[in-house]
């Protein structure tokens, strides 16, 4: 057996101010640093989880939140890989907009297509997102603005590459990001349809552990709270 395990980041600035943030690069709030802190308690104390890799995405409440996790369960030594290919989903021209407002300007059936349904893009933005971390990568690639299901068109190449090769070979692993791209994620691994995956939440610092077979068939599930 083999465990995977699945953390989104501790609450940020915009979690707390209730606006869209998607790509854009915000702190953790000092509720979320000790939301890490739990959340790396609650890692520590998996039984027999001793991975050899953490992933996590190139933005900081990300990156953060794992560097908490792996200092409170002494995984400092680990390998840590930083992809674009993990950050959460591109919400274009909602980006930074309150998520109450937003209703108010497109309407509530609209955004909760937007937030929710599998394949609806929300609006681009005026202006093309443009930041050194993504300097090197193909433009082509790089979104600005993107559904659930694009999200999991990025997502799992890398998982494919980077988490399975590890898990095949009986090497638990550890992945930190967010709310949208590891509900992508879960989609694919759980097998989840198009219409339940909107019912599908994934809170700030819950620890998803996957106890999964050598054909990494999910035997177990547990959420730590």
């Amino acid at each position: 057996m083999v465990k995977l395990v699945l953390l989104r980041h501790g609450q940020s600035a915009a979690n707390a101010s209730n606006t869209y943030t998607g790509w854009n690069d915000v702190p953790l709030t000092a509720a979320g640093k000790e939301q890490a802190q739990r959340a790396g308690n609650l890692v520590k104390q998996i039984p027999d989880f001793l991975p050899t890799h953490i992933h996590t995405s190139v933005l900081s409440r990300a990156i953060i939140t794992a560097n908490i996790v792996a200092d409170v369960c002494n995984f400092l030594y680990l390998p840590l890989t930083k992809t674009w290919r993990l950050n959460e989903r591109n919400y274009g021209k909602l980006r930074g907009l309150n998520k109450d407002l937003s209703r108010k300007i497109y309407g509530a059936d609209q955004v909760l297509e937007w937030r929710r349904g599998f394949y609806a893009i929300p609006p681009k933005p005026d202006k093309p997102l443009t930041n050194r971390r993504y300097r090197r990568c193909d433009p082509r690639f790089v979104p600005q603005a993107e559904s659930l299901y694009q999200t999991q068109q990025r997502v799992l190449p890398y998982y494919h590459a980077h988490v399975t090769t590890h898990l095949l070979r009986g090497e638990d692993q550890l992945i930190v990001a967010h709310g949208s791209s590891l509900r992508a994620l879960i989609k694919k691994l759980e097998e989840i349809n198009d219409q339940d995956i909107i019912k599908l939440e994934v809170p700030n610092a819950e620890p998803i552990v996957y106890t999964m077979d050598s054909q990494l068939r999910i035997v177990d599930k547990q959420i730590l709270k």
